[in-house]
């Protein structure tokens, strides 16, 4: 496979996916991103804005394993993770598997699971590997999160902590779509029995493990120019003397800015990336890794307002 052969096929994923979740283009475009990036993704939006079914629809386009965890307040690490149990007739323990042991795993409204839950997907989210009673198990290079949360409803949600957040390449903010592609999704849906769901939606499998694999080798031939690296550490550095910021972003925040950039540029038919790519990863990648000043949420003021000021004041390579 070669360059103009990816960009090909990432435009075919794209319009599987567009066939369940619509008017959602940059969101497909950034979870495409982190799954070749071998990152996470966090999803946070109002119910109903399609996040779960975004999940699912990536899921039928790739020929990948897929599970689902509903965090709860009372969800415990082996709840997530699996536990070794006893067998009498055997007088050994047995692993019984929790749904991490999955390519494709959506952990959805993760902020209302405790604390002590949420650190159980640290491990897995940073390493790919989990430990169970001193044994560690592989989780495989497929291993991905799409994690979702609501930003309304604050009773009985745990926030999560700074640690787990920066294990996320990305966090994506889904807001309702516009109104013509509101009014396109119900004419859909009413042509559709009332239990069709994202399965029934056509969606072809079009990526599968090596196919992944392949895309991935691709992308690490990739190399970025020095005033491309330099530019990303620039934004980044930038973050921690900003008066609005608290707390910047680390290095690894730059790094998996990078590693993005390269993907982006492969999904362009690209073997260099281009300012343009950090520009449009910039807060996707950065907004939940810095943490603002006490005057600039007094102020009103976002993250994503203040990265873009940011990104207008770092002067781009040319």
């Amino acid at each position: 496979m070669d360059l103009g052969e990816f960009r090909n096929l990432i435009a075919a994923v794209r319009g599987e996916i567009g066939k369940a979740v619509q008017g959602q283009d940059t969101l497909i475009d950034l979870v495409l991103i982190s799954i070749f990036a071998r990152g996470h993704c966090l999803v946070e939006g109002p119910p109903g804005t399609a996040k779960t079914l975004l999940a699912r629809a990536v899921s039928a386009a790739m020929e990948l394993e897929y599970r689902r965890i509903q965090f709860t307040p009372d969800l415990m690490p082996g709840d997530v993770l699996g536990i070794n149990l006893f067998n009498f007739q055997t007088n050994q323990f047995h692993l019984t598997k929790g749904p991490v042991f999955t390519d494709i795993l959506l952990a959805d409204e993760i902020n209302r699971a405790p604390p002590k839950t949420q650190s159980a997907l640290l491990q897995a989210m940073n390493e790919r590997v989990i430990t169970i009673d001193g044994t560690d198990y592989s989780l495989g290079s497929d291993f991905f999160v799409l994690a979702t949360q609501n930003p309304i409803e604050q009773h009985g949600t745990y926030p999560l902590p700074e640690a787990q957040l920066d294990r996320f390449l990305f966090k994506l903010v889904v807001d309702f779509p516009e109104r013509a592609i509101e009014i396109a999704i119900l004419s859909k849906h009413a042509n559709q029995a009332l239990k069709s769901d994202v399965r029934n939606a056509g969606i072809q499998p079009l990526i599968s493990s090596e196919t992944l694999a392949t895309g991935r080798a691709l992308i690490d031939q990739i190399h970025l120019d020095t005033t491309i690296l330099t530019y990303v550490v620039d934004l980044v550095r930038a973050t921690r003397s900003d008066p609005d910021i608290l707390h910047g972003a680390s290095t690894r925040a730059a790094d998996a800015l990078a590693s993005a950039v390269r993907v982006r540029a492969a999904f362009e038919g690209r073997d260099y990336g281009l300012p343009d790519d950090v520009q449009a990863l910039l807060v996707p990648a950065l907004r939940h890794r810095i943490v603002l000043s006490p005057a600039a949420e007094i102020d009103g003021r976002t993250a994503d307002e203040v990265l873009r000021n940011i990104r207008n004041r770092v002067d781009a390579p040319r």
